[in-house]
C-alpha cells in the first residue's frame, strides 16, 4: 500500500495536488504555490481565514508551523530516492510577530547538501540535517522562524 501511494505522488506535481488536498492543509488554508519538478524548492503560502486565527484574529500558531512541517522531509525524501530512511527528528518555532493577511515559507534543498547527506550516510551512519525556515508576511516581514531537524540513514541492503 505504501508503495502504492508513493508511486503516486511521485512527481513533483502530483505531490502537490496531494498537499492541497490533505486534511490538515486544506482545513488550515494552506496552499502550496510552487514545487519544483526536481523537489529543489517548495512555496507554501496561508491567506488569513477565519478558521486559521487565534482569539486575536492572527495567525494561529499551530498553523503557522504546519505550513512547514513535512516539506524538508518530503524535498529530502524524494531527492535522495527508496535507498534511504528519512523522518522529522525534531522541531521548534519561534513567534516573532503577529502574522496577518497572507504568510508564505521557501524551501530550498540545494544539491550540496544532498550531496553532503549522501557521503554521510555512504557507510550506514546516520546524519541529522538542520534547517531553519522563515514564514513571512505580505511585506517581507518574518513572522516566525521554524527549526527543523530531520534523521537521515541509507537502508542496508536486505
Amino acid at each position: 500500500m505504501t508503495r502504492t501511494i508513493r508511486k503516486l505522488f511521485a512527481s513533483a506535481r502530483g505531490l502537490q495536488r496531494a498537499l492541497n488536498v490533505f486534511g490538515p492543509y486544506l482545513g488550515a488554508g494552506i496552499t502550496v504555490r510552487h514545487l519544483a519538478p526536481d523537489f529543489s524548492e517548495a512555496i507554501v503560502e496561508m491567506k488569513l481565514h477565519w478558521y486559521n486565527t487565534n482569539y486575536v484574529g492572527t495567525h494561529f500558531g499551530g498553523s503557522l508551523y504546519s505550513m512547514t512541517d513535512p516539506m524538508y522531509m518530503l524535498l529530502l525524501m524524494n531527492r535522495l530516492g527508496n535507498e534511504y530512511i528519512v523522518w522529522d527528528k525534531a522541531a521548534s518555532i519561534d513567534f516573532l510577530k503577529p502574522g496577518k493577511g497572507k504568510v508564505t515559507a521557501h524551501f530550498v534543498l540545494s544539491d550540496e547538501v544532498v550531496e553532503n547527506i549522501k557521503t554521510q550516510t555512504a557507510n550506514g551512519d546516520k546524519v541529522l540535517p538542520e534547517w531553519a525556515v522563515d514564514v513571512l508576511d505580505e511585506s517581507g516581514e518574518i513572522v516566525a522562524r521554524v527549526h527543523k531537524t530531520l534523521y537521515v540513514r541509507r537502508k542496508r541492503p536486505s
